[in-house]
């Protein structure tokens, strides 16, 4: 029997990027078992988080860098939708030209909750989706309206994960609102990252744990910031780089 401990380090190695064989041969699992695992697939696992971990007071129980990942997605490009019986889908959409990230987004959604995921596609994007009670206690800055038109600020909780590790937030929301890309001065490409949401309150949360790692940056425009300076882009090309 593999243990919970063992199912956490193959999503914490699958979110550094780390191909389904590079993972087997770390962890010495098969290639089939860490798939169903980041597919969600696994009895231990589903186990440790058998009920809602924040309403037992349990949120050290969400996997990470999952959780953290997948936060920074949903207040890219993720909702909640009331459907009934009080069961709410989360949502994200992802581009269709970036099938890793699609395929990171729903590796994380059922590490989270270890529930079905779905994908169904739209023109030009593919809204990855799973169902659950719960989804409103892990994102409890759902509420009525855009995000930009209301106030989006982490509960404790939430600020203690990632004041842990940033990292997996700032990943999540680079692959739904940022990109990195190269700018060409002379012949000479010199790449940088940019961010980009209409709420000032998420671009905050970006700057914020930018700052908590030393990544320096700046505001780009009224919706946009930026990370230019050559050793900022190489600390967030440690765990983000280009998207696919």
């Amino acid at each position: 029997m593999r243990s919970p401990e063992e199912v956490a380090l193959v999503h914490a190695l699958a979110a550094t990027g780390l191909n389904h064989s590079e993972i087997a041969r770390i962890v010495g699992v098969s290639r089939s078992t860490v798939r169903e695992w980041l597919e969600g697939r696994s009895p231990s696992f589903a186990q440790r988080l058998e009920g809602c971990p924040i309403c037992t007071g349990r949120p050290e129980l969400l996997p990470r860098p999952a959780y953290p990942y997948l936060l920074g997605l949903y207040l890219g490009d993720g909702w909640l939708s009331l459907h009934p019986r009080g069961v709410y889908r989360l949502r994200i959409a992802c581009a269709n030209r970036y099938p890793y990230l699609m395929d990171q987004c729903a590796a994380a959604m059922g590490a989270v909750l270890p529930n079905k995921v779905g994908r169904f596609e739209a023109q030009g994007c593919t809204s990855v989706y799973s169902f659950s009670k719960h989804w409103p206690c892990l994102f409890p800055q759902h509420g009525p309206g855009r995000k930009h038109e209301r106030k989006i600020e982490l509960v404790a909780w939430q600020q203690e994960i990632i004041d842990a590790d940033p990292r997996p937030l700032l990943r999540g929301l680079v692959h739904s609102d940022g990109c990195r890309v190269l700018n060409w001065v002379n012949g000479t490409p010199y790449p940088r990252y940019h961010f980009s949401n209409v709420s000032a309150d998420i671009r905050a949360i970006f700057g914020r744990a930018c700052d908590a790692l030393g990544v320096e940056w700046r505001p780009h425009n009224a919706r946009n910031l930026s990370v230019a300076k050559r050793a900022s882009v190489a600390t967030l090309d440690e765990f983000i780089g280009p998207k696919r």
